[in-house]
């Protein structure tokens, strides 16, 4: 491993295979996705911080998280300081814009107009891209 130009994390193909379990292979490294409501993180209310699961960068914080109805962790934005990175991804005849780590590169989800947060926006984010680290033992209340 090393750091490439701009503080990025390079590693090889193998190097990334032998860090990560096989779906945050999948889902970082291959653009994958995992099923909606049976995820580790679609459902927390717990207090925390979410890091990427390929290189500890904080990604988004709980407080700006809310229950889409899509099945998959949702945040109205990111924590800032360019921890995420937009892309246009086509694939299957679809327009979406693709979200990843600012730091390693490694696919995290897609982003879309959500009119129903004060952003607009809705980063859906695979739960095996992240890690969860709790800061209290509370609960946070559930947005309406």
């Amino acid at each position: 491993m090393y750091t490439g130009s701009r503080g990025r994390i390079v590693r090889s193909v193998e190097e990334w295979r032998e860090s990560l379990t096989a779906d945050q292979f999948r889902i970082l490294r291959q653009n994958g996705t995992e099923r909606p409501f049976v995820n580790q993180y679609w459902n927390n209310h717990d207090i925390g911080t979410y890091v990427c699961a390929g290189c500890g960068n904080e990604l988004f914080l709980s407080e700006n998280q809310f229950d889409s109805g899509t099945g998959w962790p949702s945040f109205s934005s990111p924590c800032g300081g360019g921890s995420v990175e937009t892309s246009l991804e086509v694939r299957f005849g679809k327009r979406r814009i693709a979200v990843s780590c600012a730091c390693c590169g490694g696919h995290l989800g897609h982003v879309c107009d959500d009119s129903s947060q004060m952003t607009g926006l809705r980063y859906c984010i695979n739960s095996g891209a992240m890690l969860f680290f709790p800061s209290r033992k509370m609960k946070k209340q559930k947005r309406k």
